[in-house]
Parts: structure tokens; C-alpha cells; sequence
């Protein structure tokens, strides 16, 4: 990891180099993106399975391709016999604290004026569930839960197999235990496609939800709009703003746990104290002697691995809000009173027992994250990712005759005449009333 003193130039330059990262800097990739996403828009099912073929390898058809019962019953009896107990734990955590997410409708009533929003769930979801080299059944249980608490009537769930045509058992599991309604066998950009035009196996849903690699980024972004999305989602990034007081072997464990995702993850401690950010670099060295994705990890610290010393907390604050990372590791004498001055983060872990990996898997707050500064302006997935809002506005006649002039005024200041006739029609004759609204 490269060590600097917090400058202007430093911050700017690195701040530059992680925006880097996200999808908006791959254009080849996304006009292959466009070729899939047409193709499987004009073809459906027959542009599905080809491209299946062609990224996966993988031989597809319209009974082949989504996952059945006995799939499920078969994943159930081969996976881990203990996994399912603790996914089960970390469900009733995730429920739990998505629950205390939920809103009601409501409605108000004042002399002949009601206002009011009804909050409806999502009909149909789409979840993304990334593949391939690794599983991610947490991923599983972040993305549906919350859609389920919701409400939502129909989950359908993609995700990317091998050749084999045979998905991870423990992804299965979880997303029985979850609650997927449908699951399909598809992954990279044609599945996001499907999932937002449809074709004749997979049906079209009004929101796309989950991580992916950087096809499936593009993806969500370019089909924004025929659906919804949560987010535009970029490489995984962990930032630890640390004092002297913090146990420099705890930071070295939690930096590297970004860094093994892959090659482009970001690791950065924010530091008042340049002998921790030694202790740290001794300890990563260690640690990298025992670790099974060593190789990742080293690369990804060697292009997005940075300990920044600040010459006071409050310049270590600063940055960090300027950095905005998805994951924030608070481990600092007095962490409560650091994190009051921090506005910008999408998950945030305080003192030195709360540890990142409690957030993706157990703790219950969602591991679905904003990442490349973008926690600036966007949430963690939730359950206000599944409903949706409508107002509601009912004025009597007398209520609307209070202030018709003024809605009249308003509507002539932008000169929409249409506009301001439209109320004004309704008091052309005061003497005579025929509405079925009273007065």
C-alpha cells in the first residue's frame, strides 16, 4: 500500500483515481452492453440462450433454464449441513431490521381539504445475483428480504452458472429460505435485458436490484428507465479512519477483507498516526503469507491500497466525507463522537469489534452498498427500494372556491392558459352548483 501525507494534490489525484473505477470509464464495454441488451430486446428467449452460449458456455432452453423443485430439494440435501442453521440467523436479522424500515400510507382530513400518499409494493423484482468464480448466497439474502418485507408479490431471481448448468447449492438455499418466487439460470447483460423487456421465459419486472460485474453495471444503467434500478454499482471499497489507539493487526485484517473481492477493490486508511499505518503494512504482510487470494489481494492494494496520514482528526474527517466510501470502519478513541461529524458513508462500523464481514453477513443492516463516492447522494438497499408512492389530493368545492384565484394566478404567471381555465371553469356559474362534491 503506497503511504502519503494528506495534501490537496494527494486527495484530489486519488479521489480522480477511484471515480476511475466506476462504469462510466469502460465505453468498449458498453457498446458490447448495447449489442446484448438490443439483441435480446428484439429476439427474446432465442438472443437469451445464445449469448448464454457465447459468455457462459453454457447450452440453454425454455425448460432448461430455470431452476426447478427438484434442483432446490437436490441443493438442499448437498449443501453444508450447518450453512443453513446460520443463514437462517442472519435472515431473522436481516427482517428484522428491514422491517423498522417500513412505511404506512397515510391521509389527512381539514375542512374539506384531504391529503394523503398510499405506499404500495413493487408488483414484480428482478434480482441479480453475481456468479462464477465465487457464491454469494448473503447476496441472496440482502437483496430479497427487503423485497419481501416490502411486499412485493413476485421475486425473480438471475444468476450465472457453469457449463455445468449446476448453481451453488448454498445459493439455492438461501434463496428458498429468502423466498424467490422463480429462478432463472442467466447472468451478465443478457439477464439484465430479460429482466427489463422481458421474452418469452423470463417476464419483465418494474425493478432490477443487485451487484454484478461490469456488464452487468452497464446494464442496469442503460436499461434506467424501461425499469428501475437501485444503483449503478462500481468495485467493492472499505475506508479505515483510525487514531493511535487502534489495534493495528484488527485495521490490517479489515483492509484486506475488501481487497480480496478483486484486482480493482479499494482499501484506504485514514490515519493521525504514522505508526499505526507501519504496525498496519507489517501486519498485511503477514497476514498475505496465509491468505488464499493473496494474489488478488496484493494487486488490488498495489492500484487502490492507500494509508493517508492527516496531521489532525478533523483534516481525517474531512477527507474521509470527500472520499465517501461504501464501507467506513470507525476505530478511534471516542468513535461515537467522530461519527457525528461524518456525513457521508454507506455503511459505517464503529469501534474495534464491528468488523465489516458483520455487515455483509449477519448484523442485519443491507451489505447492498453505494460505492464509488456516490453514499454522497444515495442509500444502502432498503426497503423503500420495493415500493412506491402516490399522492392523494380531494378538495370540496368550497375548499377549492377559497383559492381558485390563486391557482388561476399562478397558472396565467407561466401562461398556461389551459391550465388556469381548468380551475376557472368550475366557478363560471356561482349560483349553480351540480357536482356531486358539497360545499
Amino acid at each position: 500500500m503506497k503511504t502519503l501525507e494528506i495534501t490537496k494534490e494527494n486527495a484530489d489525484r486519488i479521489l480522480r483515481e477511484l471515480k476511475e473505477r466506476s462504469p462510466e470509464a469502460f465505453p468498449e464495454q458498453e457498446q458490447r452492453v448495447r449489442e446484448i441488451l438490443t439483441d435480446v430486446r428484439t429476439r427474446g428467449d432465442a438472443a437469451l440462450f445464445d449469448w448464454a452460449e457465447r459468455r457462459d458456455g453454457l447450452r440453454l432452453d425454455a425448460r432448461s433454464v430455470e431452476v426447478t423443485e427438484e434442483e432446490l430439494r437436490e441443493a438442499e440435501r448437498s449443501v453444508d449441513s450447518a450453512l443453513p442453521a446460520v443463514m437462517e440467523k442472519a435472515l431473522v436479522n436481516i427482517r428484522s431490521f428491514h422491517e423498522k424500515q417500513k412505511q404506512n400510507s397515510w391521509i389527512t382530513e381539514d375542512k374539506g381539504i384531504l391529503l394523503g400518499m398510499r405506499v404500495l409494493p413493487m408488483e414484480r423484482v428482478g434480482v441479480y445475483v453475481p456468479g462464477g468464480k465465487a457464491a454469494y448466497p448473503s447476496s441472496v439474502l440482502m437483496n430479497i428480504a427487503p423485497a419481501k418485507v416490502a411486499g412485493v408479490k413476485e421475486v425473480i431471481m438471475v444468476t450465472p452458472c457453469g457449463k455445468s448448468g449446476v448453481l451453488d447449492p448454498a445459493v439455492l438455499v438461501a434463496a428458498k429460505m429468502a423466498g424467490a418466487d422463480r429462478i432463472f439460470k442467466v447472468g451478465g447483460a443478457q439477464a439484465v435485458a430479460a429482466l427489463a423487456y422481458g421474452t418469452e421465459t423470463i417476464p419483465r419486472v418494474d425493478k432490477i436490484v443487485g451487484p454484478g460485474n461490469i456488464y452487468v453495471a452497464l446494464a442496469k444503467k442503460a436499461v434506467f428507465g424501461s425499469v428501475s434500478i437501485d444503483s449503478v454499482a462500481g468495485p467493492s471499497e472499505i475506508l479505515v479512519l483510525a487514531d493511535e489507539t487502534a489495534d493495528p493487526r484488527f485495521v490490517a485484517a479489515d483492509l484486506l477483507s475488501q481487497a480480496e473481492h478483486d484486482e480493482m477493490a479499494s482499501s484506504v486508511l485514514v490515519t493521525t498516526s504514522r505508526q499505526l499505518a507501519e504496525n498496519v503494512q507489517a501486519e498485511i504482510e503477514g497476514f498475505l503469507k496465509t491468505l488464499s487470494r493473496s494474489d488478488i489481494i496484493r494487486k488490488s492494494l498495489e492500484n487502490f491500497g492507500y494509508m493517508l496520514i492527516a496531521g489532525n482528526m478533523k483534516e481525517a474527517i474531512e477527507l474521509t466525507n470527500a472520499f465517501a466510501p461504501e464501507h467506513l470502519e470507525i476505530q478511534t478513541a471516542d468513535p461515537m463522537d467522530v461519527l457525528s461529524e461524518i456525513r457521508n458513508a454507506g455503511a459505517v462500523f464503529i469501534g474495534p469489534y464491528s468488523s465489516e464481514p458483520l455487515g455483509d453477513y449477519f448484523a442485519g443492516p443491507n451489505h447492498v452498498l453505494p460505492t464509488s463516492g456516490t453514499a454522497r447522494f444515495f442509500s444502502p438497499l432498503g426497503v423503500d427500494d420495493f415500493v412506491k408512492k402516490s399522492s392523494l389530493i380531494r378538495y370540496s368545492r368550497s375548499a377549492l372556491e377559497a383559492v381558485h384565484g390563486e391557482i388561476e394566478r399562478f397558472a396565467t404567471c407561466e401562461q398556461l392558459t389551459a391550465h388556469a381555465n381548468s380551475v376557472a371553469v368550475r366557478f363560471e356559474n356561482r349560483e349553480s352548483h351540480t357536482g356531486g362534491e358539497p360545499r
